[in-house]
């Protein structure tokens, strides 16, 4: 089973760098971020940020706008989770 842990940080970062994605880290926000076509990401761990990126692949946005990354339907979240 894969799990969510820093041992597959590496294979993130790879996966990322592999894709054309310039990569870096804040030490003192301990915050990693990735950019590409002007488009920047920011998260916690780099295993968050290949879920970032994979948003932005899935969804080609031509343009920085409002909410670009929001997919509504179906609603899944309140399907597998009906309190949220």
């Amino acid at each position: 089973m894969l799990s969510s842990y820093p041992n597959v940080y590496n294979s993130c970062l790879v996966i990322l760098q592999r894709k054309g994605f310039a990569l870096s880290y804040e030490k003192e926000t301990d915050t990693w971020l990735a950019e590409i076509n002007g488009f920047k990401f920011k998260a916690d761990n780099p295993i968050e940020l290949l879920g970032l990126a994979t948003i932005y692949e899935d969804r080609k946005p031509e343009s920085d706008s409002e909410y670009w990354w929001q997919i509504s339907d179906p609603y899944l979240l309140g399907e597998l989770d009906p309190e949220s």
